[in-house]
């Protein structure tokens, strides 16, 4: 059975006037599965808060929009209060408990994937909440609550019952949080909207690359991340992951046209992606993408680190380094045809420019 590659929306699992919270199902995406990553999205209005909680999967967060403040509590480390706006690229590896707030009048929109490969389902988080109706002191009985924690019966009742919340509650607007502190965001977060670029193609698209260089944590991760921006009817190269890498990409804003080639130069997928839609390119598979007129942005994660990508077309194109003997009797042309076809591209790398009007 071949599968869907097909782009997909979240939908929506749980939520109410604080905020909700959405995935993306293995049902609809199988690559998900196939892939064993977890992808969902956090939304909180005005005063939402998300309960602590940890999870069954490592992932990396990225703020799409709004700013808050998230609480990120490392195993056997203290809490950081870390600020966090629009751009902002956090690494959560596993046993991390985080907490989320937003204090303002936007809505802080957080897009979160990862390796399930250790948690219950694969394709899918698991969150464990420390509180609220499906918290973990719920499951536990008064005496339980009592003997662990050295507290009364009453104390042990209201911590047990006091937050009928789900996943996520809205606060009165004169609880105090927390105040984020400057030096708790020291590498716990990179801002890809404001980091230097790693590739930066004039009139054409630029990249920002999540790794273990700017990032440490991304190591514990186990995943490398990157942010994306195509300017309007720009080319992004055909190209693959050639250390088997997957690749998950989520559309941040614009749209475009995206193709898909797999095995025998079968293209298996072409479609429009637009801002808002996951989707999976399979090991090995060339993709392409070309910007719509108002441009093109994506982040995505790779299953490594510190990914390696082969692009096959553009001036570090892997034609280049193939002998043109061995290019004429391979495509079955002329030398002239041949050494037109190694002219062109000398000074593009992996982004083009829309083709002069």
């Amino acid at each position: 059975m071949e599968l869907d590659l097909s782009p997909k929306l979240a939908k929506k699992v749980y939520g109410d006037d604080g905020g909700s919270y959405s995935a993306w199902c293995p049902n609809e995406l199988p690559m998900l599965r196939e892939g064993n990553i977890g992808a969902a999205k956090l939304s909180l209005q005005k005063n939402g808060f998300a309960l602590p909680r940890y999870s069954d999967s490592s992932k990396v967060a990225y703020v799409l929009q709004g700013a808050g403040v998230a609480g990120i509590i490392l195993p056997e480390s203290e809490e950081k209060v870390v600020a966090i706006k629009k751009g902002d690229g956090i690494a959560l590896p596993f046993g991390v408990i985080t907490w989320w707030y937003n204090k303002d009048d936007t809505e802080l929109e957080v897009l979160f994937m990862g390796d399930t490969s250790k948690g219950h389902k694969a394709g899918q988080f698991t969150d464990f909440f420390l509180t609220g109706s499906n918290g973990i002191f719920t499951g536990f009985t008064v005496d339980f609550v009592k003997r662990a924690w050295d507290v009364d019966d009453e104390t042990a009742k209201a911590l047990i019952g006091n937050q009928q919340g789900k996943g996520i509650v809205k606060l009165d607007a004169n609880v105090k949080m927390p105040e984020p502190k400057p030096d708790d965001r020291k590498g716990m977060a990179l801002n890809c909207e404001e980091a230097p670029l790693d590739t930066d193609i004039k009139n054409a698209g630029n990249v920002v690359l999540l790794t273990t260089k700017n990032l440490p944590l991304v190591g514990q991760v186990g995943l490398g991340a990157d942010l994306v921006r195509l300017e309007g009817n720009a080319m992004c190269s055909p190209g693959f992951s050639c250390d088997s890498a997957l690749q998950v990409t989520y559309i941040v804003k614009g749209s475009g046209r995206l193709q898909v080639v797999g095995v025998d130069g079968k293209r298996v997928l072409e479609t429009i992606v637009k801002a808002g839609n996951l989707l999976i390119v399979p090991r090995f598979f060339v993709v392409s993408k070309i910007a719509d007129p108002e441009g093109l942005s994506w982040f995505s994660i790779i299953t490594t680190p510190n990914p390696v990508f082969t692009h096959l077309a553009g001036s570090i194109g892997a034609w280049k380094a193939i002998s043109p003997e061995v290019l004429q009797a391979a495509f079955k042309v002329p030398a002239e045809t041949e050494k037109l076809f190694r002219s062109k591209r000398t000074n593009d790398a992996i982004f083009f420019p829309p083709p002069p009007k």
